[in-house]
């Protein structure tokens, strides 16, 4: 494949993959989103996703590497042009643009005993990219982000999962649609709130469970608090009665494989 060499920061293409990178709605109109880093590429890769345009420093990303990725596009960069428009530093010479792949409700698989986590509202892309290690770490079923205040593909999501968007069965939907999923899928909602009465460590989790948490700022909304099956609650024995989503998250999803002997 023909590899053209980009030197120059007004390239259309160099353009492009900054506006990929900032706004939400360019990649939402193209069906595109920009990965960086070996970890996270190859990961992406293995998941399945298409790469439309791969860019690299071929100092650092050698072409034997690149022979070994299916993309439609392949161009080589500068340092100097890649330290200009890498999102982080320190992603080993590489970009991708790669094609969205969207999940539904119907495409999930789900285990004969699963395990899911809801995210309502979820604000921050790093939080929601530390519950996607979470899940990973946990091989939990799916993550469901409801009602979501940030695309999947925010370059922060994809960073702080470290991949882990693409390792996870994860899709966005409503509230309702979720809900209406999980009861014809038979998996009990446990809706975690500072407000609930019963202890989250004293309930059980060995049956299907969709552990369900809010935003940040206000928490679970009335729905999900009036349709839940239990709300539960982290014990909080300091002067800050806030854990941050991701750590709830991690705790309660972590109770519920202890519970079932970290059987998978």
């Amino acid at each position: 494949m023909y590899i053209d060499q980009l030197s120059s920061l007004r390239n259309p293409k160099i353009k492009e993959l900054i506006v990929l990178q900032e706004k939400s709605k360019e990649r939402r109109d193209k069906g595109l989103f920009i990965v960086e880093g070996i970890r996270e590429l190859e990961v992406c890769i293995k998941g399945g996703y298409e790469i439309d345009t791969l860019l690299f420093i071929p100092e650092q990303y050698p072409l034997e590497r690149v022979n070994k990725i299916a993309c439609d596009h392949l161009y080589s960069l500068t340092s100097d042009i890649y330290s200009k428009i890498a999102y982080r530093g320190g992603t080993e010479g590489v970009i991708a643009v790669v094609k969205e792949k969207k999940l539904f409700l119907s495409d999930i698989k789900l285990s004969k005993n699963p395990l899911v986590i809801v995210l309502e509202s979820v604000e921050k892309p790093g939080n929601l990219g530390a519950v996607l290690r979470t899940a990973d770490a946990g091989k939990v079923d799916a993550v469901i982000v409801c009602d979501p205040l940030t695309d999947l593909f925010n370059p922060n999501i994809i960073r702080s999962s470290l991949g882990g968007i693409f390792t996870n069965q994860v899709c966005s939907c409503s509230s309702e649609e979720c809900y209406k999923w999980l009861k014809e899928n038979g998996i009990n909602i446990l809706a975690a709130e500072l407000q609930a009465a019963g202890w989250y460590h004293k309930t059980d989790m060995t049956t299907p469970t969709a552990i369900v948490m809010g935003s940040e700022s206000g928490g679970l909304t009335q729905f999900w608090t009036g349709h839940a099956d239990a709300r539960i609650k982290i014990p909080m024995n300091g002067v800050i009665d806030s854990l941050n989503v991701s750590v709830s998250t991690a705790i309660i999803c972590f109770e519920a494989l202890r519970q079932r002997d970290f059987k998978f």
